[in-house]
């Protein structure tokens, strides 16, 4: 996968695998996570929202099963 620099205060980069539907995020303070499947919809409504913060909380956080790298 291949990291995607974001413009949020809270995400430094993104990565998606659509085969695996995993979500990787790289998080500002600290912590690289992985979500584990996310549909390609959902990735492309975050990369799309006008913040990308606001939507990982709302939309991704505590809703995919997460590990951390």
């Amino acid at each position: 996968m291949a990291l995607r620099k974001v413009d949020s205060s809270m995400v430094y980069a993104l990565d998606y695998d659509p085969k695996a539907k995993t979500l990787e995020v790289v998080f500002r303070k600290g912590g690289v996570f992985v979500y584990h499947g996310v549909p390609p919809a959902e990735y492309r409504r975050l990369v799309k929202s006008g913040s990308i913060g606001s939507y990982m909380r709302e939309c991704v956080i505590g809703v995919y099963k997460e590990s951390k790298l």
